[in-house]
């Protein structure tokens, strides 16, 4: 007796519909369902909003799920530590944005490595967005870096981002279709620590102009519209600097940060100097440099900014 299928107009609207599940759906996360709440239901970037998408997000907080259920997101307990807990994701998205760090030791990303392995269960998604770090990088010398660079990190963090990548790039031979998406330091006013403005009013010293090193950055709005533009219109296996336009040392944007938050602006001191007053994360931050390319961003994403420059996103009026 042949199988009896059921028609598409059978199926719950919520698996009609493209299924989006976000891996670390944290501030990045959110404002991407926002974004995407606020517009049309259809356009030429993909399907928008209610009507277009239904969104999951993997949580291993409890608490969380109703601050994702007000948001629109369907909350999913489950913990990348614990491989157990994420069989249920198999087959569930049809398109998965991942968000979440790297366990905070170690040279590979195990917690990546985990959820590609619930997925491979099943049918893979469509779509795969990876966020990593620019500082796969490493010290470029304040050198111009296009994503042809080759990565060469210096930290462990940096690393296991690193590995995270890789494996991507092998699903990705393997016929799943993923992008990554390199971000320096992610930033905006309404962001928990999205400013320095705690770092300006402890008067944390930066490095003087001739030790000084290049940095980059992001408007955490412009990142989430970056990961959703990258599920329809990112090339199989394709990197993307995921930068604004700002060109600026690290002192000097303290400087202007300080100018647009109107706050002291920061004690200038040698890198010797800095050996002794400031904590090895900070200094590890300043002895990389880098300047980082965003043409793929911008043509073959269409990502248009909201905020070229730290000058409009730090601007408070």
């Amino acid at each position: 007796m042949p199988l009896i299928s059921l028609p598409p107009r059978a199926l719950p609207a919520r698996f009609r519909r493209s299924r989006v599940l976000v891996i670390g759906c944290g501030d990045v996360g959110l404002r991407m369902v926002r974004q995407r709440a606020a517009r049309s239901p259809t356009g030429a970037d993909g399907p928008h909003g209610p009507h277009g998408v239904h969104f999951y997000a993997l949580t291993s907080d409890p608490d969380r799920r109703q601050l994702l259920r007000e948001a629109g997101v369907t909350p999913l307990l489950g913990n990348l530590d614990q491989p157990r807990s994420l069989r249920r994701l198999a087959g569930l998205a049809t398109y998965l944005v991942h968000l979440a760090p790297p366990q905070s030791r170690g040279e590979q990303d195990l917690r990546s490595r985990a959820l590609l392995q619930a997925l491979r269960r099943a049918r893979p998604p469509a779509a795969c967005v990876y966020v990593s770090t620019s500082g796969v990088y490493g010290d470029c010398q304040g050198q111009w870096v296009r994503e042809t660079r080759a990565p060469a990190p210096m930290s462990a963090r940096a690393r296991r981002r690193l590995d995270a990548e890789r494996m991507l790039r092998r699903v990705n031979r393997a016929g799943w279709r993923t992008m990554v998406l390199r971000a320096p330091g992610i930033y905006a006013l309404d962001r928990a620590q999205g400013t320095p403005a705690a770092r300006l009013q402890r008067g944390t010293p930066v490095l003087r102009s001739e030790d000084d090193v290049f940095t980059n950055h992001i408007h955490a709005d412009d990142l989430a519209r970056a990961c959703w533009l990258a599920l329809w219109r990112g090339a199989p296996g394709r990197v993307f600097n995921a930068n604004d336009d700002t060109v600026l040392r690290m002192g000097d944007y303290f400087d202007l940060a300080a100018r647009l938050l109107c706050l002291p602006a920061p004690p200038r001191i040698s890198r010797e100097q800095a050996q002794n007053v400031l904590t090895p994360a900070m200094l590890s931050f300043m002895s990389e440099s880098r300047r980082l390319d965003n043409h793929r961003l911008k043509h073959e994403l269409r990502l248009r900014l909201h905020y070229p420059t730290v000058t409009e996103g730090l601007g408070v009026g």
